[in-house]
């Protein structure tokens, strides 16, 4: 069983290394040392940051047995494996068009690519190393989830300085080890300068002395964990800024602060993982937004939802309809009216709503409408910038009620504020009510 599970491996390494080798042939890859086959024979190595058998056998990204068990018992054998992966590897080459720019290389888009090779398409080996390392994170993140009544991971963290993280809001033991799963990879891409987390009090540098990563990487490492206990969808939400210049001779701790309060303007990346029914990466790199899912055989994050367009207007909002007598009365008026089908939308308007802010935004991505909190209450670093990036790329719009989100310069990293994700013709309209922002926090206890 040994020698096939490994044969098995190097079968499914050669036919990466064909796939790189046919890109590289249709000039939209630069040749990038290996660095992508080996990433992606990492997914299927089932390590988790050095130990590999943290996940082996057990659930996460597939070990060499799980891809055994589903050739068995679907009557293939390896020889089935590669005759089915390789003619569509080369398909998919032979419709590659090239168009090199100055800093990119874009390439034509197609169900069961690698996120790894949109990655590569960006022209530097930099954002794939960083990519590689937030889609391991995200797999051992799944997997921790899809384990968590298992390994008694339910509940709150009483580790050592306290169970609240820097906005004073309790933490999950799943909000710590997801933020240490994210820290940690990010860490050892070696490409990342300084990192901020939503769980941690302040952004730091992360780059060795003398060493200067590319990126900055800014991240909400488990959304929704609220609902963890009852299974419901949980994201993970990340932005990458290029790193500042001209800030070297500063102290690390204000290098580290500049860095991570950029405008949204300036991210060069954002996405969200959502860990559901099914495990997803969405995500964008400027040019347009993208759906991955993770092959559960393979191990693999391929594309499914290419081009991503929110609909011009949706049917749906969510929203905490709980929270409607604390509302200013323009938002009152709002869903009021679009619930009656007395909108510019003459369709009635229904309410669906998770409170996990990754799968509200998901649902209203794919089926418009919008997605909300008029309070102040969402991080404009970690959450509302790099959700209203993916949602610009995909044809919507996000906003604080007044302004557009991007705009806003963060003035500190922990900085909230109401948003409202969605349909552009949904927020246009619901900014024209005016009086939207929830400014008032009677304070709730959950």
């Amino acid at each position: 069983g040994r020698v096939v599970s490994v044969l098995s491996l190097f079968l499914v390494t050669v036919v990466s290394i064909v796939e790189m080798a046919t890109l590289q042939l249709s000039g939209c890859v630069a040749p990038l040392g290996g660095v992508i086959v080996r990433e992606q024979a990492a997914s299927f190595r089932s390590a988790s940051f050095g130990n590999p058998a943290v996940l082996r056998g057990k659930s996460g990204p597939p070990n060499q047995r799980n891809l055994m068990r589903s050739l068995q018992s679907s009557g293939r054998d390896n020889g089935d494996l590669v005759r089915q992966r390789i003619p569509a590897v080369l398909r998919i080459g032979s419709k590659l068009r090239t168009s090199r720019g100055r800093h990119t290389i874009s390439c034509a888009l197609h169900k069961g690519m690698s996120l790894t090779q949109l990655a590569a398409q960006q022209g530097n080996p930099e954002m794939v190393l960083v990519m590689g390392q937030i889609q391991l994170a995200c797999k051992v993140i799944a997997s921790k989830i899809a384990r968590a009544g298992i390994e008694d991971l339910y509940g709150y963290s009483e580790a050592a300085g306290g169970s609240t993280n820097a906005s004073g809001e309790s933490q999950k033991k799943l909000d710590v080890v997801s933020n240490e799963i994210m820290v940690d990879a990010l860490t050892r891409s070696g490409q990342v300068h300084v990192q901020a987390s939503e769980e941690d009090e302040e952004p730091f540098v992360c780059s060795p002395p003398g060493q200067k990563g590319r990126y900055v990487v800014v991240f909400d490492p488990l959304d929704g964990s609220r609902n963890i206990e009852c299974s419901v969808a949980t994201g993970t939400i990340f932005g990458i800024y290029d790193a500042l210049e001209g800030v070297d001779g500063l102290s690390t701790e204000e290098q580290a602060m500049r860095n991570a309060l950029q405008p949204g303007t300036s991210l060069v990346a954002a996405g969200y993982a959502l860990y559901s029914s099914a495990t997803m990466l969405v995500l964008t790199f400027g040019a347009g937004t993208h759906g991955f899912t993770l092959d559960p055989d393979l191990g693999e994050f391929v594309m499914t939802h290419p081009n991503m367009q929110i609909p011009k207007r949706g049917q749906i909002y969510s929203v905490n309809d709980a929270r409607y007598h604390d509302w200013p009365e323009g938002l009152q008026r709002y869903i009021d009216t679009v619930r009656q089908g007395k909108g510019e939308n003459p369709k009635k308007y229904s309410a669906r709503y998770i409170c996990s802010l990754v799968g509200d935004f998901h649902r209203t991505l794919l089926y418009g409408g919008g997605a909300m909190n008029p309070r102040s209450h969402l991080r404009l670093v970690y959450e509302a910038n790099p959700l209203a990036f993916v949602a610009e790329q995909a044809g919507g719009m996000g906003s604080d009620g007044k302004r557009r989100i991007m705009d806003i310069l963060p003035d500190a990293v922990h900085q909230r504020l109401p948003l409202f994700l969605g349909s552009p013709e949904d927020i246009k309209e619901l900014e024209s009510y005016g009086d939207v922002q929830q400014l008032v926090n009677p304070g709730y206890e959950v």
